[in-house]
């Protein structure tokens, strides 16, 4: 017995509903095309964002009375929650000489390795924040596809 032949165009779907196999790898490698350029363009946006706030970070910091003061009032209100530590700088690991080599390794001269206002930081701690008995750690906070990331540098106390 013959089968009668489909009139695709009173099909309840209509013909737009099937797509062929041909179409559906265009329209993926579209798609996947967009979010590439679309993860691009994001990662340009990152990167530029990175260079800004290193360019930042290079300037040397202001640190007057008034600082000083709105610092340590953020300090008294960390350790009023019971926190013992206060995160007071995260840079990018490309602002250590050897990209936060020194830092992830706990070197005791992983201080050496730091530029402009981290390096800045680590000298007001050690000249105003060290005689009072507080603590400086500093650790690789961010590990992007496995390298060092970010730089996480710490005020503590017990």
């Amino acid at each position: 017995m013959n089968q009668p032949a489909v009139n695709h165009s009173t099909h309840p779907l209509g013909d737009e509903a099937f797509m062929s196999v041909a179409d559906l790898k265009a329209y993926v490698a579209e798609t996947e095309s967009a979010k590439a350029s679309q993860s691009y363009a994001a990662m340009q946006r990152a990167g530029q964002a990175k260079k800004d706030l290193i360019d930042k970070l290079m300037q040397p910091i202001d640190f007057t009375q008034e600082r000083a003061a709105a610092f340590m009032n953020r300090v008294r209100l960390a350790a009023s929650r019971g926190e013992n530590e206060l995160l007071i700088v995260r840079f990018p690991s490309e602002m250590c000489a050897d990209r936060g080599r020194a830092i992830n390794n706990t070197e005791p001269d992983w201080p050496q390795t730091l530029v402009g206002a981290p390096r800045q930081v680590y000298e007001i701690w050690k000249e105003k924040f060290e005689p009072l008995g507080y603590h400086l750690k500093a650790m690789i906070v961010e590990w992007p596809n496995g390298f060092p990331g970010d730089v996480g540098m710490f005020l503590a106390w017990k």
